[in-house]
């Protein structure tokens, strides 16, 4: 009977340290949304009318890149976030598996890729890209699918920031107009 007395007070314990935390990450969410907001409100708002794409994603992938003005196409932006891979080749020979270079800005890779693994259960297409890609290969089959569907992800956030359009589903909505 003595013993469950301390797992008792260990379990709330427990329980009230994980409340408070909950708490303080809802804080933070808030203060990183309301400066996001203040930096780029347009941006920001494209990148969370995407489906899974939360206030932290949206505001890391914002900070990291600045603008989609900076880069001329979504190759340059997928180069920039070392989302690209490299040529491996030898006369005609030309190698089955490569390797991403990840050379580029790491912490936008981080995002885009951390914001792929919850687009993909939101939108279907990314999800059947994904099943996809995972099915190729019998080697590294979940850490290749993600950065395919994040390089193939790179495509649309591009193109929604580029032109200024809103994520709805099977067509844009043009925020200038």
């Amino acid at each position: 009977m003595l013993a469950y007395e301390p797992i008792n007070v260990a379990i709330a314990s427990s329980m009230n340290t994980i409340d408070a935390l909950t708490k303080n990450l809802k804080l933070v969410d808030k203060a990183i949304e309301k400066n996001v907001r203040g930096l780029n409100e347009v941006e920001y708002t494209i990148l969370n009318s995407i489906p899974g794409i939360d206030p932290v994603f949206a505001a890391g992938i914002i900070s990291e890149i600045g603008s989609a003005k900076f880069f001329p196409d979504n190759n340059a932006l997928a180069k920039y976030a070392g989302l690209t891979w490299r040529k491996t080749q030898s006369g005609n020979y030309e190698v089955d598996t490569t390797r991403m270079t990840k050379t580029g800005n790491r912490y936008l890779r981080y995002y885009l890729i951390e914001a792929i693994s919850h687009v993909k259960q939101e939108i279907p297409e990314y999800q059947d890209f994904y099943a996809k890609k995972y099915n190729e290969v019998s080697k590294t089959q979940h850490k290749r699918a993600l950065a395919l569907t994040a390089r193939k992800f790179v495509r649309l956030v591009f193109g929604l920031l580029h032109h200024n359009q809103l994520y709805i589903k099977d067509k844009g909505v043009n925020l200038t107009e």
